[in-house]
């Protein structure tokens, strides 16, 4: 399995789940583990996923979910497991 995690921060809006797990499924990658919140109105989440199955390189859905980002007016950024995890250590 190759795990990668995404964050999504921004003021909170409408649809923005919808958007990136409709992203997602589309590009047959499968979400494994999700968490949300909104504080203050800003709306936070973290997902793991597999991309281990995706129809598309890590270059281009990294693209794609920055893209994706701008149109909803949040930040959406992903990240290998591995490096995620090297970043997190104490």
């Amino acid at each position: 399995m190759n795990k990668a995690i995404i964050t999504v921060l921004g003021a909170d809006k409408k649809g923005i789940i919808a958007a990136v797990s409709g992203y997602l499924a589309k590009n047959d990658i499968n979400i494994l583990d999700i968490s949300q919140t909104i504080m203050a109105n800003i709306f936070t989440m973290i997902t793991m996923v597999d991309i281990s199955e995706a129809a598309k390189p890590f270059d281009e859905i990294y693209d794609d979910l920055k893209k994706l980002g701008d149109e909803l007016g949040v930040v959406i950024q992903i990240q290998l497991a591995e490096v995620f995890d090297a970043m997190h250590r104490i």
